[in-house]
């Protein structure tokens, strides 16, 4: 009976410790995926946020470009403003020249 007893210890020591290792591996690739996991998500993550900072590039450059059109024009009417001014008092002294 004794001998039948530690025959069983053994071989339920051998079970536990097979099942012991098999923990280890099972919470060993448990640890691969979880990390492949986030991984995935990091860069899911990042693409996300390439996309939006691509986005934003996208608005700020369409603002850059609809700010320079307005300052072109702006010159432009500077421009155009300061030969009527001119063109005025040219035009003032004419008549004034007449006036006489």
């Amino acid at each position: 009976m004794y001998e039948e007893a530690m025959s069983t210890n053994e071989r339920l020591k051998s079970r536990l410790q097979g099942s012991k290792q098999e923990l280890v591996l099972v919470q060993t690739q448990l640890e691969k995926v979880t990390q492949r996991k986030i991984t995935m998500t990091e860069r899911s993550n990042e693409r996300s946020m390439l996309e939006k900072e691509r986005r934003e590039t996208r608005v700020l450059q369409k603002k850059i470009s609809d700010m320079e059109d307005e300052v072109k024009i702006q010159t432009e009417l500077k421009n155009e403003n300061q030969r009527l001014k001119d063109e005025n008092v040219a035009l003032i002294r004419v008549i004034s020249k007449l006036s006489k």
